[in-house]
């Protein structure tokens, strides 16, 4: 069983299967792209394979997909299909911006995927396509009703809130609970690897920031009040519209610190094991995984380097350099 230096017991995989994305969402990503890895570099399906393998026998029971964005990987329902079969893997769940999830939504259901988490920043066609820089968001609620039909739920919206940008949209996303049986969940920007200029319009790193207390004060109006949040809600802190047929959730890395829940582990596309999403030191398995030698020794090598906790508050995270979209979310 992976047991960090702290107590926590790793029963949690987060994979990013891809640096590539098919949007370039500002908080995320620079307008010109980030260094692209080469494919041979990322890790084939058969080394993740392996890779999940070995996670599973050390205690881990649940896997996210992630990029970048998972969907445009050519193999990713055969991916799906190969980790759902693993024994003691009882969930895999997928990330993603939703504009090809339309087509895959059936296939990657039947392949044994359970949920979905879908990135949207914003209801206002015009705004949503400025955030991604491109993004069409009909595309975005036909893969959602798509994803509905393939019974990929709960659908969890998660939303990045940027104040000067969609800060004033808290109470539309929250209202989406009332009639939706969804999970809406607000997140705290956080300073990894976007604090260059976003470009005209946009604000100023500066600026961007809004806790989740001043979000819940915004929503006051929507009366609020705490539920138990589902098992695989994560850091997430639940609550309920009166009468909502889905939650609200608030994801706070900086406003309230969740370290001392923290399950997971993650996995690049290009093979390296991350102890904590800001935490710059990485363990790489990838040579090792296409050899076909044992992988156990560099999961207690990354779980050792676990911290207690992020030091996002005091400083800019050492992880930085790269951005969410290479780290894996």
């Amino acid at each position: 069983m992976f047991v960090d230096p702290f107590g926590r017991a790793i029963t949690y995989f987060r994979i990013s299967l891809t640096d590539r994305c098919n949007l370039r969402c500002v908080y995320c990503m620079p307008k010109e792209g980030v260094q692209l890895q080469s494919r041979t570099e990322q890790l084939s399906v058969e080394e993740i394979v392996r890779v999940v393998e070995t996670a599973a026998r050390g205690g881990v029971r649940r896997v996210r997909l992630t990029g970048g964005e998972p969907l445009i990987h050519p193999h990713v329902v055969e991916i799906v299909r190969r980790i759902a079969s693993i024994p003691n893997i009882e969930d895999v769940s997928l990330t993603t911006n939703a504009m090809l999830l339309e087509r895959l939504a059936q296939p990657l259901a039947e392949a044994g995927l359970k949920r979905i988490n879908v990135s949207l920043d914003s209801l206002n066609p015009d705004k949503f396509k400025r955030i991604t820089r491109g993004g069409e968001i009909d595309r975005v609620w036909r893969g959602i009703a798509a994803a509905e039909r393939a019974n990929l739920a709960p659908i969890k919206l998660n939303t990045v809130i940027v104040r000067g940008l969609n800060s004033d949209e808290l109470s539309a996303f929250a209202r989406l609970t009332i009639a939706n049986e969804w999970h809406v969940r607000f997140i705290e920007v956080m300073p990894i690897g976007n604090a260059q200029d976003w470009g005209e319009g946009f604000p100023a790193p500066a600026e961007r920031y809004v806790s989740v207390q001043e979000m819940k004060r915004r929503l006051s109006t929507c009366n609020l009040y705490p539920v138990s949040s589902p098992i695989s809600n994560g850091p997430a802190r639940t609550f309920r519209i009166p009468n909502g047929l889905g939650t609200v959730g608030f994801i706070s890395p900086l406003g309230e610190h969740f370290c001392e829940h923290c399950n997971r582990l993650r996995l690049t596309s290009d093979g390296k094991l991350r102890s904590c999403l800001v935490l710059s030191n990485e363990v790489s398995l990838r040579e090792s995984a296409r050899n076909g030698q044992p992988l156990e020794k560099f999961f207690e090598q990354a779980i050792a380097q676990k911290p207690e906790y992020h030091d996002m508050l005091v400083s800019t995270p050492a992880g930085s350099q790269r951005s969410m979209s290479q780290i894996g979310g």
